[in-house]
C-alpha cells in the first residue's frame, strides 16, 4: 500500500513539474503594457542650421509593450501597478510580426516627415506636398472590406470622387450611413482595380460603436511626396509608430527659433501629426503620463479631445489625478497652440 502511495505521489510531482517547465514555453494571446520612457529630443534630432539651445527639455514619450511569452509575464501584468493586459489581436491588429514591423516603421517615416512639413509651414518656410491617395494600412475584423481591400491598397477614388489624402476620404464618408454601400477605385500591385464595399459603424479603440460614424473599417494612411523638405537628421531605432510625429515637430520649431523656447521647463508630451500641423489622437496615453511623472517632467501635452469619441485629455487628466502628480495636463489642437503656450511661459 505504501508503495502505491509513493508511487502515486511521484506520478502527481512528475506532471506538476512538466506542467510548470510547458508553462515557461507557453506563450499567451496578450501584450503587457507598461510606462515606458520619457526621451529628450534634442540627442534623437537635429535640424540642418538649427541650435541647441534649450535650457529646459522638450521630451517623446513611450509605452512599453511586452508579450506575454508565458503565465508568468501575464501574471506580472496583472499584479504590477499601472500595467494593462491587451489582447494581442488588438495591437499588432492581425498582422505577422513582419507586416506589423513594417506597419510601425512606415508610420514612424511618415510622422518624421509630417513632423518637418508641420513646422515649415508654421514658421513660415516654402514646402510642396504632391497628394497621391490613401494607403491601407489596416483592415479591421469587423470591416465588410475584410477580403475584398488588402494593406498596402493605393484608394485613389470613392464613388467617382478623387481621393488625394485621408482627410478626403474622412469628409466623403462622413456623409454617408452604415450599410451603404460605396464604389472603391484602387490600385493593387501597380494593377488599376474596382471594389464595392459596404460601411460599417465604426468602433473605438476599446471595440465600442461610435454612433453616427460610418467608414471602411481600415486605417487610412495618406501617400504623399514632399518637395524641399529641410535636411532633419532623426535617431529613432527603438522607437516606432505615429505618436512622437508632434513632439519632433515642436523640437524643430525650437530648433529653428531663437531663444530657449523651454524657458528652462520639463515639457513632455505625445501626439499625431499631419502636414497642417494638426495634433492627433494616440493610444496608451495613461502610460506616457506615468513615465512623464517619473522623469520629473512639469508640463504635459496631451492632444485635445474634439470628437466625441476622442478620450486622450480625459484619460490623461485622470491618470495625472490618481498618481498625484505636479505636472500640468495641457491639452493642445495644433502645433501653433503648443508653441504659443510655450512663448507665454513665465
Amino acid at each position: 500500500m505504501a508503495t502505491r502511495l509513493t508511487a502515486k505521489r511521484f506520478v502527481t510531482r512528475v506532471v506538476v513539474l512538466l506542467l510548470v517547465i510547458l508553462s515557461f514555453f507557453i506563450p499567451l494571446p496578450y501584450y503587457v503594457y507598461r510606462p515606458g520612457s520619457a526621451e529628450e529630443l534634442q540627442p534623437i534630432l537635429s535640424v540642418e542650421g538649427g541650435q541647441k539651445d534649450e535650457k529646459g527639455a522638450l521630451m517623446l514619450t513611450t509605452v512599453l509593450s511586452v508579450p506575454t511569452e508565458n503565465i508568468y509575464y501575464y501574471l506580472y501584468g496583472r499584479v504590477m501597478p499601472h500595467s494593462e493586459i491587451v489582447p494581442k489581436e488588438q495591437v499588432n491588429r492581425g498582422m505577422s510580426h513582419e507586416e506589423y514591423s513594417k506597419l510601425l516603421e512606415h508610420m514612424m517615416s511618415t510622422s518624421q516627415e509630417n513632423s518637418i512639413v508641420a513646422a515649415m509651414r508654421y514658421l513660415n518656410r516654402p514646402v510642396t506636398i504632391n497628394y497621391m491617395g490613401v494607403i491601407v494600412s489596416r483592415v479591421a475584423n469587423y470591416s465588410k472590406a475584410k477580403g475584398i481591400l488588402q494593406i498596402g491598397d493605393l484608394i485613389e477614388r470613392v464613388d467617382n470622387r478623387k481621393i488625394s489624402k485621408t482627410e478626403d476620404l474622412l469628409e466623403y464618408l462622413g456623409t454617408k450611413q452604415a450599410g451603404e454601400k460605396v464604389k472603391v477605385e484602387l490600385v493593387r500591385d501597380n494593377a488599376k482595380k474596382t471594389e464595392e464595399v459596404e460601411l460599417v459603424t465604426l468602433l473605438d479603440p476599446r471595440g465600442n460603436p461610435v454612433p453616427g460614424r460610418a467608414g471602411l473599417g481600415i486605417e487610412p494612411m495618406t501617400k504623399q511626396k514632399v518637395e524641399n523638405l529641410l535636411r532633419v537628421n532623426f535617431k529613432t531605432e527603438d522607437i516606432g509608430g505615429p505618436s512622437a510625429g508632434f513632439m519632433f515637430a515642436l523640437e524643430i520649431v525650437s530648433q529653428l527659433t531663437p531663444g530657449d523656447l523651454t524657458k528652462g521647463h520639463k515639457i513632455a508630451g505625445t501626439g499625431t501629426i499631419n502636414a497642417d500641423g494638426n495634433v492627433g489622437q494616440i493610444g496608451g496615453i495613461e502610460h506616457k503620463i506615468v513615465a512623464a511623472h517619473e522623469k520629473g517632467a512639469e508640463i504635459f501635452f496631451s492632444p485635445a479631445d474634439v470628437q466625441p469619441d476622442d478620450t486622450n485629455t480625459k484619460v490623461a487628466k485622470a491618470r495625472a489625478e490618481e498618481i498625484g502628480t505636479s505636472m500640468k495636463v495641457v491639452p493642445v489642437r495644433t502645433l501653433r497652440e503648443a508653441v504659443e503656450y510655450l512663448k507665454n511661459l513665465p
